[in-house]
């Protein structure tokens, strides 16, 4: 899977805006190049909740094991929620999961920063963690889209 597979995928989800930052939108230079996947129904990004998934393509303070200066390097991160949390690693999300390498590619691992609040990722999905990957974007959007719905009390379409 590229960056652009996963963005074509995501955007594909009913609802789901993705934003990208760069230089001239003043956000900040740390996330020019990521990509950042909201349920937003009407197109603006909402200032109060969180994404649902993100791309990253290079390693943040206090994750620099996960080594995504080398070339080609990104991790596609999900908020999994803790039943695919625990299906994925064995543990609930504020256990301590066993050390994982994070730079490990194509496995999915729980998040090595936001692994406590049930985020897992995976480095450079191919082959062997395609479809979990897209089954766990598939599942964020939808958790996304219902938390937005009780929210704003709107029914299902």
């Amino acid at each position: 899977m590229t960056i652009d597979d996963i963005i074509a995928f995501v955007e594909d989800l009913d609802g789901t805006l993705a934003v990208r930052p760069g230089p001239d939108d003043g956000s900040p230079e740390i996330s020019w190049g990521d990509t950042f996947f909201y349920y937003a129904p009407d197109g603006v990004m909402p200032t109060t909740t969180q994404p649902f998934a993100t791309i990253v393509t290079k390693d943040g303070p206090g994750d620099e094991q996960s080594r995504l200066d080398r070339p080609d390097a990104f991790r596609v991160n999900v908020a999994a929620g803790k039943e695919a949390f625990r299906d994925w690693t064995g543990h609930v999300p504020r256990e301590a999961v066993p050390d994982a390498d994070p730079g490990v590619t194509d496995t999915v691992i729980a998040h090595p920063v936001y692994g406590s609040v049930g985020w897992l990722a995976v480095v450079n999905p191919g082959r062997r963690t395609d479809e979990a990957v897209r089954r766990l974007l598939r599942e964020a959007h939808h958790r996304a889209r219902a938390r937005d719905r009780r929210r704003t009390g709107s029914a299902p379409s």
